[in-house]
């Protein structure tokens, strides 16, 4: 994981620090939620990531000398800087189970501990879990479409700076199968796959030299990149004669990789050529500005493609480039906070809450998740939270309890599963999730209700600022 520390952060989270510490604020506890307003590309779900990354920076978060200096030299107080010295995340995290499937308004992770600490580390939290679960979300997409078409990760190359790191990760989760980021693949466990470019055989005198050499360095794992000067007339040609070189030295060829042009037309024309050869092993790669809709197209033609590498779509989160992750406080030194806006949706939940999903008889996600106060149990009747009069009975349903402790006091209490049941889980959890809030276009609204008693307490806030300001 690369090296997160204390100066990791927006100003503002360290001015706001020392002016908590000034007033003698520092041992004050807080409670912040962290949720989104809205889900990423128009569509009805994300999928939660990020979180073994989140706690392990808050495990480790510390000002090292040249934050501290850096610091002094910015004006800070030379008490707060000594605190900093000293610094370390003593909160307690609650979250769902990575790969989970969540949705607007309902807490997604729920932070509490001193103030000035839980302040401070919000843009780390952020940072982290907004990035990863756009990612994520975007991956899940082209799983979804691609099938049991193998996925690749090629987006480092164009990813906004190091988010290429993080974003092989969160791809995985999503779905795909493999990345062509070496360094995550070392840090995460993940597997490579790469390749040749159009370069490698530019530096070569013909094309056919440059397939022989590359399938002498690379035997078991020979994918030659057809359309570099002419995908039909040349780049296939010369592919079938290599791959008959290899099979008359014991060896098979490992694939083709188209990258520009039509792709269901050169995958349908070069799927002939292969099996025409008695090459029908030979798997067929496309790239080149894939995203979940371009998939969806090749695979409504009916284009016979195996392996899908997509980069600049996943790794930046095309269109939406950001997810609309937001940390609120909900509670301070143990009575209930609330933010008020003239947008009645950036109204926050106050107090500290638990989230439960609500399942149908067999175990399906029915579409809604009932927000109420930590301890509440049997929860009746969910209001919309924003909506006057809009209700829904969910006292006839089973529910499940969606935060889940994570982090105690600093030290991390849970044992993150391996990447891969990671995948699978979110894949599980894809799999309950009825089909009409996973389609492209004008999916279902998934429910988000508040129980009673929360929204007693919230209009007894609002009520209250209003006439404070009246």
């Amino acid at each position: 994981m690369l090296d997160i520390t204390g100066t990791y952060t927006d100003q503002y989270e360290l001015t706001m620090g020392q002016a908590y510490f000034l007033a003698g604020r520092r041992y004050q506890q807080a409670v912040f939620d962290f949720f989104c307003r809205k889900m990423p590309f128009n569509g009805g779900y994300a999928v939660f990531a990020g979180l073994p990354d989140l706690l392990t920076a808050l495990a480790e978060f510390r000002f090292d000398r040249a934050d501290l200096d850096f610091l002094q030299a910015q004006g800070f107080h030379p008490d707060y800087v000594a605190y900093l010295k000293n610094f370390r995340f003593t909160g307690t995290i609650y979250a769902p189970p990575e790969g989970d499937l969540v949705f607007p308004t309902r807490p997604i992770v729920r932070v509490e501990g001193p103030l000035i600490e839980t302040q401070i580390i919000e843009t780390v939290l952020l940072n982290i879990l907004n990035f990863q679960t756009l990612i994520a979300t975007k991956a899940s997409r082209m799983r979804l479409v691609a099938k049991d078409g193998l996925l690749i990760d090629f987006g480092l190359r164009r990813a906004q700076g190091l988010g290429g790191y993080h974003s092989a990760r969160a791809a995985v989760i999503g779905g795909f199968d493999a990345t062509s980021n070496a360094r995550a693949a070392r840090d995460y466990g993940l597997q490579p796959s790469g390749t040749m470019a159009h370069s490698y055989i530019q530096s070569h005198e013909n094309e056919l030299a440059a397939f022989r050499s590359f399938a002498e360095a690379r035997p078991d794992e020979c994918v030659l990149l057809v359309d570099t000067y002419d995908t039909l007339r040349s780049g296939l040609p010369n592919a079938i004669i290599v791959a008959r070189e290899m099979e008359r030295k014991g060896g098979r060829l490992k694939g083709i990789r188209l990258d520009s042009g039509d792709l269901a037309y050169l995958a349908k024309q070069s799927r002939a050529m292969l099996d025409e050869a008695g090459l029908n092993y030979v798997k067929i790669a496309a790239s080149n500005q894939l995203d979940e809709y371009v998939i969806r197209s090749l695979m409504a033609q009916e284009a016979p493609i195996d392996v899908f590498g997509v980069g600049t779509s996943l790794v930046t989160g095309r269109p939406d480039a950001a997810l609309d992750g937001v940390y609120k406080l909900a509670q301070a030194d143990g009575r209930p906070v609330i933010k008020l806006s003239e947008n009645v949706s950036k109204i926050t939940l106050p107090q500290k809450k638990q989230v439960w999903r609500v399942l149908d008889r067999d175990g399906f996600f029915l579409g809604a998740d009932a927000v109420g106060l930590e301890g509440e149990e049997n929860i009746a009747l969910i209001h919309h939270p924003f909506v006057p009069h809009q209700s829904m009975a969910i006292d006839p349903y089973e529910t499940e309890p969606l935060l889940h402790l994570v982090m105690q006091e600093g030290e991390i209490v849970y044992d993150p599963p391996a990447l891969p049941r990671t995948a699978q889980y979110c894949r599980e959890r894809l799999g309950r999730l009825p089909t009409e809030y996973k389609r492209f276009e004008n999916p279902h609204i998934y429910k988000v209700g508040i129980s009673s008693r929360l929204k007693e307490l919230r209009d007894g806030l609002i009520a209250q600022h209003k006439g404070a300001t009246g």
